[in-house]
């Protein structure tokens, strides 16, 4: 059964349709991939289907009692509460059931001056409302929201960190873990992953593969799509197309249809014409019997549906040229650190770049990517190291902020200002292939969406001539049309690429080496992510081969070492065995406690509900130091 249906939906803003008769059902479970070029109505479509927007035409049927969770893309959280506190506000129903379990624990301790019956209500409520607790999950609440914010990125300091100083990033992750928290039995995301780091978007695929209920995700994120989604809903053109597929093969299959209906339309073409030459060479016949046959052929063609032709979307045309080949070493940085204060950020950074590499720069968010970059440009200087660009090096950056675009500027002032040699049909042309077209060329920079400013960026970028590209998160805000292009200009580039991405798929497509930063260093693979991803799994399962040169001392004082850590590995595993005997007794203990106090006759006895109660609250004392003891011992 459905729990979602959409029929017939149609909707225009003034005289412009946005999307016309789009239809589908979403059943329990499904995981559904939107698609499509920026301004197709996708988010129009969420908007409808959350009922935040009304449609013109059709209807949106929800199963009866279901909960919708809604992620905007640009998310307004305003609060003064910590950042844990806001999370918990999810559970505002378990934090007033908890609370007022207190109070009746503490009236029921007071009952001697309690008229017996008042007691005996007091103490079957008190029951029920424990049960309905418990059922909830209402002792394990607050750790499932400190998992879902780690999930996402979060660390522990930043807990009681303020919401109205969080960066805009950060408040876009809060509000996805309040939505996830919040169990709804259909989401809505729009763009996700947009301020997630690798770590984070691969916690967020295993959520949603595990997630029980449906999933409609607006995304660019096309590695991420391939991970999760099990249906593709494309849109183009004011319609939706239903591909049961994940998006790699949703690319195949769409590219086969595109050819069928292109020869289909083609030859219904060609039969149409073949008619209307029949259909005149009859009426020049002339004569009553030719006239009849071309009257008849006229009738047939005109029932003919005529099939669309199918109207190529406008792409974006990239391509990097270097005006001067490099020297085969192209950048070498060694020794590089930087601190701000007391936290050092970067250290004992080692990098050596050379001609024709595309190398991608992954790591965490917060450790030190960005900061990288501006000290190997020269805009911010490290406290130790060195760095040296080979012979004949253009570098040329594209920064994931765009803080080189003047916002007061037009789009054909900025380019023009920077290229000012370039003559007026030249500017226009390379802003046409660039998709500014017509008046769109004297927009502000100020009014412009984050896609339409990554495409003034990348043409800047592309006229500069540099053989050294250094790009900061190039693919944020492209669609993913975009993002195909921007891949293929890479790949035919002749000279050298250092990304920093957490665009998996792009990363597959464009690198040949992968540099992770980590706390303590960069490391490098020579090879695309998934390459990357195959060589860490066989470092983590794979002991060191290295030689054994110790001398024999060493060896002995190895040994010994060896013996004092399985000594104390069989001593935690003893511990461990020993925690989780005790977690299993008292969990049992509380268990007949939560059984007993189950009961409608233990309500007969007020001394025994109290003294029951009691003795769960010193049981729970006792466990969460234990499980918190296992935990740790696991870590």
């Amino acid at each position: 059964m459905p729990v979602l249906t959409v029929q017939n939906i149609s909707k225009s803003y003034v005289v412009d349709p946005i999307i016309e008769n789009i239809s589908f059902m979403v059943e329990q479970g499904d995981k559904i991939g939107v698609v499509g070029l920026n301004g197709t109505g996708k988010t129009t479509l969420f908007q409808i289907i959350s009922g935040k927007l009304a449609q013109d035409t059709g209807q949106v049927i929800l199963q009866k009692e279901l909960k919708m969770g809604y992620l905007e893309q640009q998310t307004r959280i305003e609060s003064d509460l910590t950042l844990f506190d806001e999370c918990l506000t999810v559970f505002e129903d378990l934090i007033i059931m908890e609370k007022r379990l207190r109070e009746m624990e503490n009236e029921i301790a007071t009952r001697s001056e309690m008229d017996p019956d008042d007691l005996s209500r007091l103490m079957l409520d008190y029951g029920h409302l424990l049960e309905v607790f418990t059922d909830l999950n209402g002792y394990a609440f607050r750790s499932e929201a400190r998992g879902v914010l780690k999930g996402l990125g979060f660390q522990d300091e930043e807990f009681d960190k303020e919401v109205s100083v969080l960066s805009g990033g950060q408040k876009s992750r809060l509000s996805l873990a309040k939505l996830l928290l919040q169990k709804p039995d259909i989401l809505l995301m729009d763009e996700p992953t947009n301020h997630l780091d690798i770590d984070a978007i691969g916690w967020l695929e295993r959520y949603l593969k595990e997630y029980r209920g449906a999933s409609l995700i607006i995304s660019h994120d096309r590695y991420f799509l391939d991970n999760v989604a099990s249906r593709i809903f494309f849109m183009e053109n004011r319609k939706l197309h239903q591909y049961n597929t994940n998006y790699s093969r949703f690319i195949v299959q769409r590219k086969r249809d595109l050819e069928i209906l292109k020869k289909q339309y083609e030859d219904q073409q060609k039969e149409i014409t073949r008619q209307e030459e029949i259909i005149q060479r009859y009426i020049r016949y002339g004569g009553e019997r030719y006239i009849k046959q071309a009257r008849s052929r006229q009738k047939m063609l005109d029932r003919i549906k005529l099939l669309p032709k199918h109207q190529e979307s406008r792409k974006a045309s990239f391509r990097f040229s270097p005006d001067i080949k490099s020297g085969n070493d192209v950048l070498i940085a060694e020794g590089i650190r930087k601190s701000f204060g007391e936290m050092e950020l970067l250290r004992g950074i080692d990098l050596t770049i050379y001609r024709g590499d595309k190398a991608g720069l992954i790591g965490p968010n917060g450790i030190g990517k960005t900061t990288l970059f501006k000290i190997l440009l020269g805009q911010l200087e490290s406290d130790e190291g060195t760095i040296r660009f080979g012979h004949n090096i253009k570098p040329g950056y594209f920064d994931q902020e765009m803080s080189d675009l003047n916002p007061e500027k037009t789009i054909v002032d900025e380019i023009w200002d920077a290229y000012p040699k370039l003559d007026h049909y030249e500017i226009r042309t390379y802003l046409s292939r660039f998709l500014f077209i017509g008046d769109d060329i004297f927009k502000e920079i100020a009014e412009l969406s984050g896609g339409e400013k990554a495409r003034v960026a990348l043409l800047k970028l592309m006229l500069s001539g540099a053989n050294l590209l250094l790009m900061d998160e190039p693919t944020n805000h492209l669609d993913i049309d975009s993002k195909e292009i921007l891949e293929d200009a890479l790949k035919g580039y002749e000279g050298t690429v250092l990304v920093i991405s957490h665009d998996r798929y792009f990363l597959n497509q464009v690198a040949n080496k992968i540099l992770e930063l980590t706390e303590t260093g960069l490391a490098e693979f020579l090879g695309n992510y998934d390459y990357y991803l195959e060589k860490k799994r066989e470092l983590s399962f794979e002991a060191d081969e290295e030689e054994d040169t110790r001398t024999k001392t060493q060896i002995k004082l190895d040994k010994k070492k060896e013996k004092e850590l399985l000594q104390r590995e069989r001593d935690k595993k003893k511990e461990l065995k020993e925690l989780e005997s005790s977690i299993t007794s008292l969990e049992e203990k509380i268990g007949e406690i939560d059984y007993r106090l189950s009961s409608p006759d233990t309500y007969d006895d007020h001394n025994l509900v109290l003294k029951l109660s009691k003795e769960r609250e010193e049981l729970k004392k006792r466990l969460d130091p234990i499980y918190e003891k296992w935990m740790e011992l696991n870590d």
